[in-house]
């Protein structure tokens, strides 16, 4: 049970006629619902507009900015009715339904906006946390957009919550309007999906997922998607009650349920329906340790550490040491490399040296290794940050001894004095190679014998192409270049794949091609990389970024991954990283997807730069969509210090 962890809020529609608004509202809460939704309007005003304005004059007044009377309203009486004091913060105002946007009939149009404003209008006069439009229409979406530009600024603290529905055959249309509408938009923050769940689901998964990118606040559920159980209570189909809990864990919507009114269920009445809600969230597995330490980072922007140019805080040393499965498995290689190297009951002595040691978390991972494997092991903690020196020294006085030299230097101009077995070092980043692992095992690797070990020994990057409006909203807000072709460590969850990560390179160690064993390198143009890779996109889609992922061989079959295919469980010490897009690419149907990525190097520092470009076949021709330019350029946003 997920004990409240995931838990959304739900409320209901209010029924056609209404009758008493007050004692609707109070039947609604003390049957366990969150929230109403109510019309701003009755159906009055409509009558006011479109029948009984039968004179030019009446409309014209109207038009002129003839102010709402009580009679049009449902939500009204400020001050004096107590729905206003009591009740207007668990209230979601619906626009009239007859508001057409997109009208060919340019009364109805001209009126429908008019009217849409007035309305919007009232709500932020009585300071409804969110309003709900029409369903977004079937045909044309430019002036809906632009109306809805306008309607941002009057609601100015209200959430727009904009009606799509999903279901099977209407899918395709409902998500490309809505994108449609949204890049219109600029995507604009305010504006937010209330996803409306039709009887049949779309049959293909990718029509489905393409959903977790978008900014889903509601999930809008009639209650005649809902099927009887045995007992004759209203439960959700299979695939329904999938979709709806990742969604619940994704996003922690608003849900609102339309029509309970009806009777459509032989048992349990209108609550019946938010108690089943309830019980699915409840039903939701516990977060496991990685969803409890990612709980205030899912789709943070962080910068990537600089472990070379910075000295880590105390505070971040102990976050990754709290990481119980990257130390298990280091471990693990650790054994299995002594276990080969040294015969059993031999007196040979290991020679082991951690570099880049922190606070000693693989001393204690090698000494535990060499406990276990019944082998004796004679260690150096090299270690460049004067202030985990403290610790290390601390550790050698009390718990090593003389099992472990301290050694106060870069590993890259330490001269060490002797050869060691075994090379052990933690100096992976989010994208395997972006906190410059080959760069400082370069510097290291003289201090292997020739049939030495390194753990790790090789590591591989991914790459995927990535929908997510939320994270480039949020990189959109810093309003500048440099932030858009800065890549960030990122806990992805409003996220859609468009396609599964590919490889693109993978680093090698002990590096015996490149340059000789026993001195360091000249030069770094042997860790330059270059790779184009294509991806297929199955459905129409918004691509917003790059997704990075690494997984690394430490030993033989013993690996870490947060490849999101094979992931190491429980582990949380690497977010992926995302490489976000200057501008959105719209990617249709079909497309195929070319992302070419450089890591590139001078004296001073590493950088990446990256483009995509989109090609589609037509009757065997390939058709060049276009290409985004080529980002960070030269390192001019961003990079990796030496």
């Amino acid at each position: 049970m997920s004990d409240g962890f995931y838990n959304c809020s739900v409320g209901i529609t209010a029924p056609t006629p209404l009758g008493n608004l007050d004692n609707f509202v109070e039947d609604a809460t003390q049957t366990g619902h969150d929230f109403v939704v109510v019309p701003i309007a009755d159906d009055h005003y409509k009558r006011v507009l479109f029948e009984e304005a039968d004179s030019k004059k009446a409309l014209n007044e109207w038009r002129a900015g003839l102010p709402l009377t009580p009679k049009d309203l449902v939500l009204k009486k400020v001050g004096s009715y107590k729905l206003v004091t009591d009740w207007a913060g668990v209230c979601t105002g619906i626009f009239s339904d007859w508001i057409d946007l997109e009208s060919e009939d340019d009364t109805i149009r001209i009126n429908s906006e008019i009217a849409l404003k007035q309305e919007a209008t009232w709500a932020a006069h009585l300071g409804l946390p969110s309003v709900l439009l029409p369903i977004l229409p079937s045909n044309t979406v430019s002036n809906f957009a632009r109306v809805m530009c306008s309607l941002t600024n009057i609601l100015s603290y209200a959430q727009i919550l904009i009606r799509v529905i999903i279901s099977d055959g209407s899918e395709a249309s409902g998500w490309t309007q809505w994108n449609t509408l949204y890049n219109l938009t600029e995507q604009n923050p305010k504006l937010s999906v209330a996803l409306e769940l039709g009887a049949q689901l779309p049959v293909e998964e990718d029509q489905i997922d393409r959903w977790y990118s978008m900014p889903i606040k509601a999930v809008i559920i009639p209650a005649n998607v809902f099927i009887s159980n045995q007992k004759g209570f209203p439960v959700l189909p299979k695939r329904h009650q999938s979709f709806v809990k990742a969604l619940m864990k994704k996003f922690k919507p608003s849900i609102i349920i339309t029509a309970s009114e009806l009777g459509l269920h032989q048992a349990g009445g209108p609550s019946a329906y938010q108690e089943y809600i309830r019980y699915l969230n409840r039903s939701l597995p516990p977060p496991d340790d990685v969803e409890r330490f990612s709980v205030g980072y899912q789709d943070y922007l962080q910068a990537p550490l600089q472990p070379l140019m910075d000295n880590l805080e105390s505070a971040t040393y102990e976050t990754f040491e709290k990481d119980p499965i990257k130390y298990q498995q280091y471990e693990k290689a650790v054994y299995h490399a002594l276990l080969d190297r040294v015969p059993e009951g031999s007196d040979v002595v290991t020679v082991i040296m951690v570099v880049g040691a922190g606070r000693g978390p693989l001393v204690n991972c090698s000494i535990r290794a060499a406990e276990r494997a019944n082998r004796k092991v004679r260690l150096y903690a090299v270690e460049k940050n004067p202030n985990a020196l403290v610790t290390l020294q601390n550790m050698k006085d009390e718990v090593w001894h003389d099992l472990v030299t301290i050694v106060f230097s870069d590993m890259r101009k330490w001269v060490a004095p002797e050869k060691c077995d075994i090379l052990v070092s933690e100096l992976l980043g989010s994208f395997g190679d972006n906190e410059l692992s080959p760069e400082c095992l370069d510097g290291a690797q003289k201090f292997l014998k020739p049939d030495g070990i390194s753990i790790p020994s090789s590591y591989t990057t991914y790459i995927a192409p990535l929908s997510s409006s939320k994270l480039c909203h949020e990189v959109a807000a810093y309003k500048d270049l440099e932030h858009s072709e800065t890549p960030y460590v990122v806990m992805f969850q409003q996220i859609s794949h468009i396609a599964e990560p590919k490889p693109i390179w993978t680093f090698h160690h002990p590096n015996k091609y490149d340059f000789e064993a026993d001195s360091d390198p000249l030069h770094n143009m042997h860790n330059v990389r270059f790779q184009s890779t294509t991806f297929q996109a199955k459905g129409n889609i918004t691509m917003h970024g790059i997704a990075g992922y690494f997984d690394s061989v430490l030993y033989k079959d013993v690996m870490i991954s947060i490849h999101p295919e094979t992931h190491s469980p429980g582990m949380f010490s690497w977010f992926p990283i995302f490489f976000p897009l200057q501008t959105p690419v719209f990617v249709p149907e079909g497309a195929t997807i070319t992302i070419d990525y450089w890591r590139l190097t001078d004296n001073k520092k590493v950088w990446y730069e990256w483009r995509v470009g989109q090609s589609l076949n037509v009757m065997e021709k390939t058709i060049e969509l276009g290409t985004t330019p080529v980002h960070n350029i030269g390192g001019r946003s961003s990079w990796i210090g030496l």
